[in-house]
């Protein structure tokens, strides 16, 4: 990546620099996604009924729910990290670093306390649908993971960080070692050791664990960009420094939010999936799984836009940010065409590698080929564009369109196609509202892309 400072003839990121950035991001995230399906697939046989995966995919919802809050977090301080080191302010850059770091971990420890005091309310909260026996391993696998947060919170404010100086590869072999920690774990403790969802739930911990040691090691290099200083005996080394923090949370906390509600929205979802049978509730927690695999490369993409937009905007390059913003949506755009094209062809042979019962086998493809039709023409611009928005600071925008769509359409649909309307749509009525919520969600993002309201959104 040349600096910002030097003219190059393709702009400030060249070509060469963005597939550099770019490449490493996709691996990335096949990776990371392969730990929420190892648990699925690898739990799938556990019991004919379909019970674990039922548990797991009703945890993973909530789970999700405080991934993106953490995620959030991460991309307000890679946002202000960013734009800092565009205008060559490494001090600051590296101030926001430690007040991320350690917000991050306050936060995640918060949320581990009150689940693991409320974690059976939580679950009761969600599900009011499923047996005894289903019931337990969401408990069990609710309070073991919940436990990772402090550690996922480090690794993602950690990652976040290397993606701001344009840094990718170093944390795709982290996440390489998350997931050979954690496929690991789930084949000797699920089946061999007869653990099940406790096994796979463990697996995962300790995987969060090593990742986020590696990460903070990393991070102590005081020859990176961005980095933190080593603890010392000194007053105020870990004080928090509520004006940095504001910065952060101009952008973290509004995304945290839209995060967050969304999740919310897909929890209360939930609750409606929850009165299906076990068959269709375990093909809906495979078509999750498997869905969110084909979109990768769009959303890697999307995170290299906080390092490209982010130090263009520092730097007040605000052309440059516009033109580039184009080219990023270009490229996610050709990035997500081929595997949802795959994806709708090889739909049901993917389905069948999953153990389950025969009565999900055509509900579970029939949501993955409407899937695929629908996510070529508008995730990019309801999930990548935002991004794009929120490296400048424009957060607060892309917060109030998600939310108001999320209730209106993804929420309020689900019930109307369900319950109203036409009952006999079942999973099918959830997953329309879904594609309408991404519809309006991408017509209000590319709008605003559009004016100019969006560049002067800068935080630092």
């Amino acid at each position: 990546m040349r600096r910002s400072g030097t003219p190059q003839p393709e702009g400030t990121f060249t070509t060469r620099a963005l597939l550099a950035l770019i490449l490493p991001l996709i691996a990335e995230q096949f990776l990371a996604v392969l730990v929420g399906m190892a648990d699925t697939a690898m739990v799938s046989g556990v019991d004919p009924n379909g019970s674990a995966v039922a548990a797991v995919s009703t945890v993973d919802t909530l789970n999700l729910l405080f991934i993106q809050l953490f995620t959030a977090m991460s991309a307000g301080g890679a946002v202000v990290a960013a734009q800092y080191l565009g205008r060559g302010d490494r001090k600051n850059a590296c101030a926001a670093a430690k007040q991320l770091m350690l917000s991050t971990l306050a936060l995640a420890t918060a949320v581990t306390a009150v689940i693991a005091v409320f974690h059976r309310q939580i679950i009761g909260l969600m599900d009011n649908g499923s047996d005894q026996n289903t019931l337990n391993q969401s408990y069990t696998y609710l309070l073991i993971t919940a436990f990772s947060y402090p550690f996922l919170g480090l690794y993602n404010g950690g990652v976040g960080l290397l993606r701001a100086m344009g840094n990718s590869k170093t944390s795709m072999w982290t996440s390489a070692a998350m997931n050979v920690i954690n496929i690991g774990g789930n084949a000797l403790l699920i089946h061999p050791c007869g653990l099940g969802v406790m096994g796979a739930a463990i697996s995962t911990l300790t995987s969060r664990m090593v990742s986020a040691v590696v990460i903070l090691y990393v991070m102590f290099n005081p020859h990176m960009p961005i980095h933190l200083d080593v603890p010392r005996r000194q007053k105020g080394y870990f004080r928090f420094d509520f004006p940095m923090i504001r910065r952060i949370f101009r952008v973290g906390v509004p995304n945290g939010l839209e995060n967050s509600l969304f999740q919310v929205g897909k929890v209360l979802i939930m609750g409606i999936i929850t009165t299906f049978p076990t068959a269709i509730r375990a093909a809906n927690g495979i078509v999750n799984s498997i869905s969110s695999v084909v979109n990768i490369p769009g959303g890697a993409i999307g995170l290299a836009a906080i390092a490209v937009i982010g130090q263009l905007v520092g730097a007040d390059k605000k052309d440059e940010a516009r033109r580039y913003g184009k080219k990023l949506m270009t490229l996610m755009y050709l990035g997500v065409l081929p595997l949802n094209v795959a994806l709708f062809f090889v739909a049901e042979p993917v389905v069948r590698l999953f153990s389950l019962a025969e009565a999900g086998v055509p509900v579970a493809v029939q949501m993955l080929r409407l899937y695929a039709v629908c996510s070529v023409f508008t995730w990019a611009p309801s999930f990548g564009m935002p991004n794009i928005l929120r490296a400048a600071g424009d957060a607060r925008y892309t917060m109030l369109v998600s939310v108001i769509s999320m209730l209106a359409l993804r929420l309020g649909a689900s019930y109307l196609l369900v319950y109203a309307v036409q009952p006999s749509l079942s999973l099918l009525g959830v997953w329309i509202a879904m594609h309408l919520d991404w519809i309006a969600r991408g017509v209000c993002f590319v709008g605003r892309f559009m004016g100019k309201k969006w560049l002067e959104k800068k935080v630092i």
